[in-house]
This record gives structure tokens, C-alpha cells and sequence, in this order.
């Protein structure tokens, strides 16, 4: 799969008149999306459609969604509901907001609370809704770097826009407040209670901040077979498939194996086809002791499997008695392996996919107790293994690692030189992205819209932060640059501490480099801009 896309523009700033027509061209597109088509992820002024180039040429794509705009209506139609949200204003930058803005704290909040909010869009995290406009008196910019962690439930502010951060998450705006009800919950039947169109209005109050929502499971408690039992786990061992697909709108990650070609190894070697639940390790790997007889396959970086303590011969598919206690040793190169049970593992899955959603609460890593059952029969042979595992392209576990670039949606001549000339080091890093430290890289804001993957977002402040699967779907930053597909599986083997070089390939004069990310949304929308 090799993941491409472009934005439908409708409109450079926030206007809520375009934004009821782009929605009303999601609406139209979900109702016959080709095979082929990932997502489509709504924004503030465009929608993202993201593609495999593997199965659709971006022209046949672009050609469906221009006859989906020509059949659209002059007018979108109504708004939606009109929702109250109540809001404990106790914000950590609430003092900060109001000395900036020349306005007391009492004042800020009678201007906050005093207007309707339009929903533009859910995104960032599960649930997470981008409203506008905020009253002008109060248009500040982010952070220009952003918080690690934002309190479950804050309602924020930035430029024109507010929001709720539904979900503990980093982020970058400016903290009023705490919302006093819950905006997403994965275990009531109707998981988000707002929807882009609605209309919002924050109410000042007073009580308890809401319960953070428990974690929906992934597997059954008492599977019908069990095979695996967890003695000890890893570091971070997490159930995947192929990925939570045509949930962006909803602001759900498409989460899924971050190394894709070393998990479809490990399943083809249990016999399983791609995109098969199995189980991701990271640095450190579990210990498991086999419930009964089970073949399972192992593939990918950073660990090798042992068997009763003892190395395996032929790590690729590997047999298991019952008794018998698989574990893993730590290797000097990569991060994460991948283990696939023959025939599958039992699965509870929460918007088509069995894959872990950590921020989204869908989910948790193994704990000691688990048990994994059988989805179903035990395979026999394995499979062709579908492509060969990539190396670190390193010179020796010292060396520097190549990473291929194209030029992004906020492309600029200044922003791939400094992404090219300097050498970079990976800092913290997970399943969300990866974060290098070096040489600052001129970043900027945008307008929030979605977030392609691997995409290299630069703050103001000129960290480069490699996007990957747990990303949030929506951001406001800069993205200069998008990793080359074929190098993402060896993004996500990097280690911290590992340096790291991009080296971009581009033609043609600067100012031309951004235009293929963006298809102007006419003639209905003559404002809309290919920038």
C-alpha cells in the first residue's frame, strides 16, 4: 500500500458558508467510494482524500471527485443541532489569555461564552471538534511549542478557533477552561456527541470534571480457545490489523502495524493473509507460554525470539508445544517485531478494525494474565512472504540513517534546504510520530486541516515532528515535507538517540512544489485556492 493525497479546496480561511459545502461533498463521496480510496478527512476550509497509488492514479480519483462537485446543490443545506456544553472556567492560560488581550479573566469568559460555535470539523483525537469563530478580542496564536499533555476535557482557544480536547493528547492552544461533559466515550452506543454542522455554546458552571471513559476491550476476556497466556509483558505489545480505515472524519487514528510489510511477513509465515489481527513489540518483547500446540509467525527489528531460553533456528514461522514459553531477546538494531498466531487472533473489533487506538481509548498493551485465544483453525503451510524486510540503510549501528522526502503541502525552498543540509537525532518517539532534534527548520501555522501520513509537521518554533499512525488526523502546523512511502517501514524502526539525514526530491521552481497537493473546489467555490 502505498498511501498518497490531496486537498479539495473550498476556501483558504475559515468560513462556515464553504465549510456546509464541503461537508455536503463528504456526504456525496462516502456514498460510493472506489476501492481504492482510504480516506476522506474533513477540514476547516478543504477535505483531504487519501488514496493507495498501488490500486488508483491520483487523475482517476481527482476526475471522481470533480464529477461529485458538479452534482453538488447552490446551497448545502441547514445546520445541525444546537448542543450546550457547560464549562468550569479554571484554564491554566486563563490568566495569560486575559493579560494579553488587554481584557480581565471575567471578561474573557463573557466573550467566550457569549457566542455560538459552528462545527467545523472532529479531528486531532477521537471526538476532538474545531469550532469558530472565536470573538476577535480574543485571537491569539498557539503555542509555539506545544504541551506533551493537555487535561482530559480543556477547552482551548487559537487564532479564530476553539475546542475541547475530548481526549488527553499534546497540543499547542490556549487553555480556558474544563468542558463538564463528556464529548466521546467508546462504550455508549453513539461514541460522539457532536457532529460537523452542529451549532455549540459553551455555559459557564460550576461541578466535577466527567470520569475519564474506560478503555473498550479488544479481545474477549474468556476466549473460546485459548493459546497464548502473558507471563510477563514487553514494553509495549499491542494488538493490529491492517488499520481503522474511513474513520478520519470521526477523528479515530487509522492506527495499524507501523512497519506494514514486516507485519504482513510475520502473518504470511504463520500462513495468515495481510492484514490478519497480530501483535506488535516494541524494544522489549513478552514473555508468553503456549495453552496448547500453536504455530505462530515472527518478523521485523529489535529482538530475537527464543523457546525454552534457547534461540530459534528459523525465526520466520516457529512451532509451539503446549508448556513450552516463548520470549524474546533484545537486538542492537530496530524497534519493533511482530508476532502472528496461525489462524488469527480472537478479536472484539470497534469500528471495523481490531487495532490498538491508545488515545482513542480502544484498547490497552499486554498485561500479565492476558489470554489470546484462536480466531480460528491452525494454519498449515506459510504463505509467500510478500516483500523483504527493509535494512536501516545505516553505515554501521552508528551511522546515519537516509530518509527520502517529497516536498509537502506548505513546501518551501527555505524549509527542505534546512531539512537537507542538517543532521538530525530522533528524541521521543511512539506510535503518534517521531520527534527529531537538530537544527531548526522555518515552520509556521495553517489553517487546521488533515494530516497526510508521514507527513514532517514543523512547529514555530522549528522541530520537525514525523507523522505516523496514531497521529492526530487534523493539525494547524506547517508540513514542508511528506516521508517517501517506501521509507516509512524504516522510520519506524528508528531508535532514540539514532541520527538521522533527509534528503528531498524535487523538481521544478519552488512555488510549484505545494500546487499538486491541493484541487480547487469549482465552480462553486471561486475563492478556493490551489496556493
Amino acid at each position: 500500500m502505498r498511501l498518497e493525497g490531496f486537498y479539495v479546496q473550498f476556501s483558504p480561511v475559515i468560513d462556515s458558508a464553504q465549510n456546509l459545502r464541503l461537508h455536503a461533498l463528504h456526504r456525496r463521496l462516502r456514498e460510493q467510494i472506489p476501492d481504492g480510496v482510504t480516506e476522506l478527512q474533513p477540514g476547516y476550509g478543504n477535505l483531504y482524500v487519501e488514496f493507495d497509488a498501488e490500486r488508483l492514479r491520483r487523475e482517476e480519483v481527482q476526475e471522481w471527485v470533480r464529477r461529485a462537485l458538479a452534482s453538488l446543490p447552490a446551497t448545502a443545506g441547514a445546520e445541525g443541532r444546537q448542543v450546550e456544553i457547560p464549562v468550569r472556567y479554571d484554564g491554566e492560560d486563563l490568566p495569560d489569555v486575559a493579560t494579553r488581550t488587554g481584557l480581565t479573566p471575567a471578561e474573557v469568559i463573557r466573550r467566550h461564552s457569549g457566542a455560538d460555535y459552528h462545527v467545523y470539523a472532529l479531528g486531532f483525537t477521537p471526538g476532538f471538534p474545531f469550532l469558530g469563530e472565536v470573538d476577535p478580542a480574543l485571537r491569539l496564536p498557539r503555542r509555539d511549542t506545544p504541551r506533551a499533555q493537555v487535561p482530559f476535557n480543556a477547552v482551548a482557544i487559537a487564532q479564530a478557533q476553539s475546542c475541547v480536547y475530548a481526549l488527553p493528547s499534546p497540543g499547542g492552544w490556549n487553555l480556558l477552561g474544563t468542558a463538564l461533559t463528556l464529548l466521546y466515550d467508546p462504550n455508549r452506543a453513539g461514541p460522539f456527541l457532536l457532529a460537523p454542522g452542529d451549532r455549540v455554546r459553551f455555559v459557564p458552571a460550576e461541578g466535577a470534571t466527567p470520569t475519564l471513559p474506560a478503555v473498550r476491550e479488544l479481545w474477549p476476556a474468556r476466549p473460546h480457545t485459548p493459546i497464548l497466556e502473558v507471563v510477563r509483558p514487553g514494553l509495549l505489545d499491542v494488538l493490529v490489523d491492517g488499520g481503522r480505515f474511513h474513520q478520519a472524519h470521526t477523528g479515530m487514528a487509522r492506527s495499524g502495524p507501523l512497519d506494514a510489510p514486516a507485519a504482513d511477513n510475520a502473518n504470511r509465515s504463520a500462513g495468515n493473509p495481510p492484514g490478519t489481527p497480530l501483535l506488535e513489540l516494541t524494544l522489549l518483547g513478552p514473555v508468553l507460554r503456549a495453552l496448547r500446540s500453536v504455530t505462530v509467525g515472527i518478523a521485523g527489528q529489535g529482538m530475537t525470539p527464543l523457546v525454552d531460553g534457547q534461540p530459534v533456528p528459523e525465526a520466520g514461522r516457529v512451532r509451539l508445544r503446549e508448556g513450552q514459553v516463548l520470549s524474546f531477546a533484545p537486538s542492537p538494531v530496530g524497534v519493533r517485531a511482530y508476532l502472528a498466531v496461525a489462524g488469527g487472533v480472537q478479536t472484539v473489533p470497534f469500528l471495523g478494525s481490531s487495532s490498538v487506538d491508545r488515545t482513542g481509548l480502544i484498547g490497552r498493551p499486554l498485561a500479565r494474565g492476558d489470554v489470546l485465544g484462536a480466531a480460528g483453525l491452525d494454519a498449515g503451510a506459510p504463505l509467500r512472504p510478500s516483500a523483504p524486510e527493509p535494512g536501516d540503510r545505516a553505515e554501521g549501528r552508528s551511522g546515519v540513517v537516509t530518509l527520502r522526502l517529497r516536498p509537502g503541502p506548505q513546501a518551501s525552498l527555505e524549509a527542505l534546504r534546512a531539512l537537507a543540509d542538517g543532521v538530525f537525532t530522533v528524541g521521543t518517539q511512539d506510535r503518534m510520530g517521531v520527534r527529531f532534534e537538530g537544527p531548526p527548520v522555518p515552520g509556521g501555522q495553517v489553517v487546521s486541516e488533515g494530516t497526510p501520513h508521514g507527513a514532517v509537521q514543523v512547529t514555530p518554533a522549528g522541530q520537525p515532528i514525523l507523522l505516523l499512525n496514531d497521529r492526530g488526523r487534523i493539525g494547524g502546523y506547517h508540513k514542508p515535507a511528506v516521508l517517501h512511502p517506501d521509507d516509512l517501514p524504516r522510520a519506524a524502526q528508528l531508535r532514540p538517540n539514532q541520527r538521522v539525514r533527509f534528503q528531498p526530491f524535487v523538481s521544478g521552481p519552488p512555488d510549484t512544489w505545494a500546487a499538486p497537493w491541493f484541487l480547487p473546489a469549482l465552480p462553486h467555490s471561486p475563492e478556493g485556492s490551489s496556493q
